[in-house]
C-alpha cells in the first residue's frame, strides 16, 4: 500500500480497512503499528530519524513515492511527510455558504473528539459502544513456533523455549485446549494459509509471533487470529531485559484468555528466576526433545548451579538421568540420584506437573513400584490435564498394572493432545493388547504424516505383519524402516536377506546386526532378546532376559506386553521373572 501510493498519505482507516474490513471492531493499533515496524526494519531505517516511511501524528503513515529503486530512495527525504492544507475561499459569516462551512467544522470536530474517545478508549468505553458479536469465544488454540529473528541460528532454542513457555501458561486456562509444540512444530518456517493450518490442528485460534534477542534484551511481537474468519483479535509488542522475559508468558495468557473470550485462570504467583539459569534450562530442553540426553543433563545441572531452587531443572535432571544411564550398570546409584533431583523439584514446588511426572518415572522404570508410579503420575495430571507425556506414562503403568481398558483410553489422550509427540504410541497400544488389526489401521494412517512421523511407524507394522503371518508385507515395512534410518544400502541388504532365505533369513540378519554392535558399544540385552525370541529360540532368549534383569533393564517393565515372548508363558524361568519384576501375571 505504501509502494502503491508513493509519496501520498495512506491513513490508519485506509490500512485499517484493507486488512480487517469496515465492520471489524477491533483494536488494530497495534497491529499496524507492529506492520510499520517491520517495514522499517526490512528498509533498516531508524523511526527517530526516518528516511523512507514517515509518520504524520495522529494523521497518517506516509511512504516513498517509489520504493524500488535506490534513486528514489535518495529523493525521499527533501519531500516526503509534507500533508498539504489547502483552505476553501473565505466566505461571508452571514451568507448561506457560510453557515454550511461552520456546520461542517463542528460536525468534523465531532467527529475528531469521537475518535480520539474510541481510541483512547477511556474505562472501556469502547466495548460498551461497539459489541464483538463478530467474534465467537475461542475454545481452542495452537502456538505456532516463534520466528527467531535475531539473525543467529544458535538462538533457536530460547525462540523455540519462549513458545514452549507460553503453551504451558496457557494451558494453565482449563476452558482452553491448547495444542502441543511438537504439534505444531511441523509448521515451523512454513508459509501456509493460517485458516489451513487452523483446520488441521482442529483449532479456532492461532497464536503466531516472533522473538528478537539482542544482549540482555528481548522483543517479542504476538497476534492472536480468529481462524475460523481470519480475523485478527489481538497484537502486541513486548520490549523486556533477560529478567522480565521469563514473567512474559504468564503476562501473555492472562491477556489472551480475555481477548478470546475465556475465563482467565488464576494467575501463577512469579518466582524469580535467574536469567542465566533459565537460558541454560532453555537450551536442556531443547536437546531434550531432540533426544540428546547426556547434553541436556549437563545444561539442566548448569542451571541448578546457577539458582539451586528453579524447581524446572531439578526435573529436568531427574529425567535426563533415568533416560540417558538407567539399564547401563548402577542402576540402584542412578535411580537413587534420579529420585533426590525429582523431589528436590517436588519440594520446591509441589504445584509443578513435571516434577510429579518425574518422581512417577523414577517409581516406574526405577523402582518398579507401580502404586506409587500411579498416584504420582494421577497428580501430574491433575495439576495439568493437557500434559500428553503424563498421560503417555500412565498409560504405561496401567498397562502393567493389567487395566488395559484404562491403559488404552489414557493412551488415546495422550494422542489426542499431541498426536505428533509419539506418532507410533496409540499403534504400539493396541499391538501390545494383540489388536493386530487396529494396529495396522493406526499406524497406517501415522505412516501417510511423513517421513519423520514414520521413521518408527514402519518398524511396528513390520512386527505386526509378522504375528499375522503376513511375511512379505513385514520385510517390505522393515526395509522402509531401514531406508529411512540407515539408507539404501542397510535396506537392500533386507531385501537380499529376504530373497535368499525369507523372513527368517532378515531375521537372523538383524541378530547378527545386534551382536556385532553390541562388541562395539552398550546393547540393551533386552533387544538381544526380542531378536532371539523373533526366531523362538528360547534358551538365548531367557538368558538375554534374565541379564536384562539383573541390569535392570528399563524396558523389562514390559516384558508381558511384547507379543513375540508369547511362546515363554509355560516356562518357568520366565513366570519366575514375571514374579520378581513385581508384574502381574497375564498369563
Amino acid at each position: 500500500m505504501l509502494a502503491e501510493k508513493g509519496g501520498n498519505v495512506v491513513t490508519r482507516q485506509e490500512i485499517s480497512e484493507k486488512l480487517w474490513g469496515k465492520d471489524v471492531f477491533v483494536d488494530t493499533e497495534h497491529g499496524i503499528n507492529t506492520a510499520i515496524r517491520k517495514v522499517r526494519s526490512a528498509l533498516q531505517e531508524d523511526a527517530d530519524q526516518p528516511h523512507f516511511v514517515q509518520t504524520v501524528p495522529a494523521k497518517a503513515t506516509v511512504s516513498l513515492p517509489n520504493l524500488k529503486t535506490p534513486a528514489a530512495m535518495a529523493e525521499c527525504p527533501s519531500h516526503c511527510g509534507k500533508l498539504l492544507w489547502r483552505r476553501p475561499p473565505a466566505q461571508p459569516l452571514h451568507s448561506k455558504h457560510g453557515i454550511w462551512w461552520r456546520v461542517a467544522i463542528a460536525t468534523f470536530v465531532l467527529f475528531l473528539l469521537a475518535g480520539a474517545v474510541l481510541i483512547l478508549n477511556p474505562a472501556g468505553l469502547r466495548e460498551h459502544i461497539f459489541s464483538r458479536t463478530q467474534l465467537r469465544p475461542i475454545h481452542s488454540i495452537a502456538v505456532l513456533p516463534l520466528a527467531n529473528l535475531s539473525g543467529d541460528p544458535a538462538q533457536d532454542y530460547f525462540a523455540d523455549g519462549i513458545t514452549d513457555e507460553l503453551i504451558t501458561a496457557l494451558a494453565r486456562n482449563h476452558s482452553l485446549r491448547v495444542v502441543s509444540r511438537t504439534s505444531t512444530t511441523q509448521y515451523k518456517g512454513v508459509s501456509k494459509p493460517l485458516r489451513e493450518i487452523a483446520q488441521a490442528l482442529g483449532v479456532d485460534g492461532i497464536l503466531e509471533g516472533s522473538v528478537n534477542r539482542s544482549a540482555n534484551r528481548v522483543h517479542v511481537n504476538l497476534q492472536l487470529i480468529y481462524a475460523p474468519t481470519d480475523m485478527h483479535v489481538w497484537a502486541e509488542g513486548y520490549d523486556r531485559d533477560l529478567d522480565g522475559a521469563f514473567s512474559l508468558p504468564g503476562e501473555v495468557a492472562q491477556t489472551i484468555a480475555k481477548e478470546a473470550n475465556a475465563a482467565t485462570a488464576q494467575p501463577v504467583a512469579q518466582r524469580y528466576v535467574n536469567p542465566a539459569a533459565h537460558d541454560a534450562y532453555l537450551q536442556g530442553r531443547y536437546l531434550w526433545v531432540a533426544g540428546n540426553y547426556g547434553e541436556s543433563r549437563k545444561l539442566f545441572d548448569q542451571a541448578v548451579q546457577l539458582q539451586p531452587d528453579y524447581a524446572p531443572a531439578w526435573s529436568g535432571v531427574s529425567e535426563s538421568i533415568l533416560a540417558g544411564e538407567l539399564g547401563k550398570g548402577h542402576w540402584q546409584e542412578i535411580t537413587d540420584q534420579a529420585e533426590a533431583a525429582a523431589r528436590k523439584a517436588v519440594t520446591l514446588d509441589d504445584s509443578l506437573a513435571e516434577g510429579h511426572h518425574a518422581l512417577a518415572a523414577m517409581y516406574f522404570f526405577g523402582r518398579w513400584d507401580w502404586e506409587n508410579a500411579d498416584k504420582e503420575s494421577r497428580r501430574s495430571i491433575e495439576l495439568d490435564p493437557n500434559f500428553s507425556e503424563a498421560h503417555h506414562l500412565h498409560s504405561y503403568i496401567l498397562f502393567v498394572m493389567n487395566r488395559v481398558r484404562e491403559a488404552l483410553q489414557e493412551q488415546e489422550r495422550a494422542t489426542e493432545i499431541d498426536p505428533f509427540l509419539r506418532p507410533w504410541a496409540l499403534g504400539r497400544a493396541y499391538y501390545r493388547v494383540r489388536q493386530y488389526d487396529a494396529a495396522i489401521a493406526e499406524f497406517r494412517m501415522r505412516a501417510q504424516a511423513g517421513p519423520v512421523a514414520a521413521s518408527w511407524v514402519h518398524d511396528f507394522l513390520s512386527r505386526v505383519y509378522g504375528f499375522k503371518g503376513m511375511d512379505k508385507e513385514s520385510v517390505q515395512e522393515l526395509e522402509e524402516d531401514t531406508r529411512l534410518n540407515r539408507g539404501e544400502k542397510a535396506a537392500a541388504e533386507i531385501q537380499r536377506a529376504y530373497d535368499r532365505g525369507g523372513r527368517r533369513a532378515v531375521l537372523l540378519l538383524q541378530l547378527n546386526e545386534l551382536k556385532t554392535l553390541s562388541r562395539k558399544e552398550y546393547v540393551s540385552p533386552f533387544d538381544l532378546a526380542e531378536a532371539y525370541a523373533a526366531l523362538e529360540m528360547k534358551e538365548e532368549t531367557l538368558e538375554q532376559l534374565e541379564k536384562a534383569y539383573r541390569e535392570h533393564a528399563a524396558d523389562l517393565v514390559f516384558l508381558q506386553g511384547e507379543p513375540v515372548f508369547d511362546f515363554l508363558h509355560s516356562s518357568e524361568r520366565y513366570r519366575r521373572l514375571v514374579k520378581n519384576i513385581g508384574l502381574v501375571p497375564a498369563y
